[in-house]
C-alpha cells in the first residue's frame, strides 16, 4: 500500500503574516514523512503574489520565489496574479531562480509554443516506482493575456490533452486548477482519470473536500488562512483518497515570525523609496467628494488613454499626495490596487444609462469592496470628468452630444467585469497594460512637473 502526502497552498496573495509557521510546518512534515519512507509533495495553486504587497512590488514577484523555494515546493502552478499583473518580460524572469517545477498547459507564446519556464504536466515517479502526473491550468482572461504578448487557450482542452497524455505515463493523475469551482465541477464531471482536484481563484473553502464522480475536489480559501493536506491511498488502484485543512491560526508560532515580516516590509519599503516627481502643493483625497487628487488622477488618465472623458472611484485614494518629494513608495501607498485603466466606446444612449446606474447607486459609496483586484476600503463616490448635462443633452468634452453619436470612456477594469455596469461587461473595450493605475499617476505627475 503506497501512501501520498500532498500538501498544497492557495491564493495566498502575499499575505505573509502565517508565512513564516507555514513554511516551518511544511518543512517538518516533509522531514517526518522521508523517515517514514512516505512520499510527499508541496504544492502552490497560483495568486501566491499580490502586487498590493509593498515586498512583493518591489521585486516584481522574485522575492516570492524566494519564500517558495525555502519552503521546498515541489511544483506551482500560476494564477492571474502571476500571469496579468506583470508584463510579458516580468513574467518570463520570475521564476529563473526556482527550484521547483511551474506547470501550466493553457498559457503560451503567441506563436503556441510554451513559455521556456513552464510544462504542461510533469509526471513525478516515486521511490516504489508509482507515477504521479500532475496537470494544471490557469483562469483564462484573453483580452489581458492577449493584450501582453501571450496566447491563452481553453483550459479544458488543454486538460483533456494533457490527461490523455498522462494516462498513459502514469499510475494517478491531479490536477492543479486555477479555474475556481464551478470549473472544477465541470472538470470532474468532463475527466474521467483525475484523483485529486487542488482548486483556487474563487477563494472556496471546502474543509474535507467534495466529491465529483470518482475526483476529490479541494479548496483552501484564501490569505494563507489554511494548508491543504490531502493523502493518496494506492495499491494497484486508488483506495482512498482523503484531504483536510489545517488553519495557520492554530500552528505554533514561529520565533522571531513578526521581526521577519517586518524585515519583508521594511526591505520592499527601501526599494521603492526612491523619488518619482516633484509636487508644488498639497493634493488631498476624499472619498465622497471630488478632490485636488481626484482632479489630478483624472488629467493622468485621460492623458495616458487619450479618451474623451472618464469614471472612476473616489475610494481608490488610500492616502493624500504631499507636496515635495514623492516616491515610488508614496504612490504604491496611496493606489495599492493591482487595477489596470480600460477604453470602451460607448454611444450616447449608453452613456446617459452608465450616468443615470450611477445616479441611482446611492448605496455605492459607503459600501465595502473586496476583490477585483480593489485594495481598499469603501467604493467612494463615482466621479465624472469631461462629462456634463445641459439642457437635458450631455455634454462630452465640451462637445453637446447628440443620439448616435459615440465616445471613447476611460474607466477602471474592475467596473467591466460585470458587478457594477452589466453592459461594459460585454461591449468591446481595451485594456491598457501593464500599466496599473499608479504608473500612470506617476507618468504624468513626472511629465506635469518636469
Amino acid at each position: 500500500m503506497e501512501k501520498i502526502h500532498i500538501y498544497h497552498t492557495n491564493d495566498v496573495h502575499s499575505h505573509l503574516e502565517s508565512w513564516p509557521r507555514t513554511r516551518s510546518y511544511l518543512q517538518e512534515r516533509r522531514a517526518f514523512h522521508e523517515q517514514h519512507d512516505e512520499a510527499c509533495f508541496v504544492l502552490d495553486i497560483g495568486d501566491f503574489i499580490d502586487r498590493s504587497n509593498i515586498f512583493t512590488e518591489a521585486t516584481l514577484g522574485k522575492s516570492s520565489v524566494t519564500l517558495l523555494n525555502e519552503a521546498k515546493y515541489d511544483a506551482v502552478t500560476i494564477g492571474n496574479n502571476e500571469g496579468i499583473t506583470l508584463a510579458k518580460e516580468a513574467l518570463n524572469q520570475l521564476y529563473d531562480q526556482a527550484d521547483f517545477d511551474i506547470i501550466v498547459n493553457n498559457l503560451k507564446e503567441s506563436n503556441g509554443e510554451m513559455p521556456a519556464w513552464a510544462q504542461p504536466y510533469h509526471v513525478y515517479t516515486l521511490a516504489s516506482g508509482v507515477k504521479l502526473a500532475v496537470v494544471a491550468a490557469t483562469a483564462p482572461f484573453p483580452d489581458y493575456y492577449n493584450n501582453l504578448g501571450w496566447r491563452i487557450d481553453d483550459p479544458f482542452t488543454c486538460l483533456h490533452e494533457s490527461i490523455a497524455e498522462a494516462r498513459k505515463k502514469a499510475d494517478i493523475i491531479v490536477c492543479m486548477s486555477h479555474l475556481g469551482l464551478t470549473a472544477d465541477e465541470r472538470l470532474a464531471e468532463q475527466e474521467g482519470d483525475v484523483t485529486l482536484i487542488f482548486g483556487s481563484h474563487t477563494h472556496h473553502v471546502l474543509e474535507q473536500g467534495k466529491y465529483i464522480n470518482q475526483s476529490l475536489l479541494t479548496g483552501g480559501g484564501k490569505y494563507g488562512r489554511y494548508i491543504g493536506h490531502s493523502i493518496i491511498h494506492f495499491d494497484d488502484g486508488v483506495q482512498h483518497v482523503e484531504t483536510e485543512l489545517i488553519e495557520t491560526a492554530s500552528l505554533p508560532p514561529e520565533r522571531g515570525e513578526h521581526r521577519e515580516v517586518a524585515a519583508q516590509q521594511r526591505y520592499g519599503e527601501e526599494l521603492l523609496d526612491v523619488e518619482v516627481f516633484e509636487t508644488t502643493r498639497f493634493y488631498n483625497k476624499e472619498w465622497y467628494h471630488y478632490s485636488k487628487l481626484s482632479h489630478f488622477f483624472a488629467e493622468a488618465l485621460l492623458d495616458f488613454s487619450d479618451a474623451d472623458c472618464a469614471f472612476f472611484n473616489a475610494g481608490i485614494f488610500l492616502t493624500d499626495m504631499n507636496k515635495g518629494a514623492v516616491t515610488a513608495l508614496d504612490i504604491h501607498r496611496m493606489l495599492p490596487h493591482p487595477i489596470n485603466a480600460c477604453v470602451v466606446e460607448l454611444t450616447e444612449a449608453q452613456l446617459r444609462e452608465m450616468l443615470a446606474i450611477i445616479d441611482d447607486a446611492h448605496d455605492w459609496p459607503r459600501r465595502e469592496l473586496r476583490g477585483l483586484g480593489f485594495r481598499g476600503n469603501v467604493v467612494g463616490k463615482m466621479l465624472t470628468y469631461h462629462i456634463t448635462q445641459k439642457d437635458g443633452n450631455l455634454v462630452v468634452d465640451g462637445k453637446p452630444l447628440v443620439p448616435g453619436d459615440t465616445v471613447k470612456v476611460v474607466t477602471l477594469d474592475m467596473f467591466t467585469f460585470g458587478w457594477f455596469f452589466p453592459e461594459l461587461k460585454v461591449l468591446p473595450k481595451t485594456y491598457l497594460l501593464p500599466q496599473f493605475l499608479r504608473d500612470i499617476l506617476t507618468i504624468y505627475g513626472y511629465k506635469y512637473f518636469a
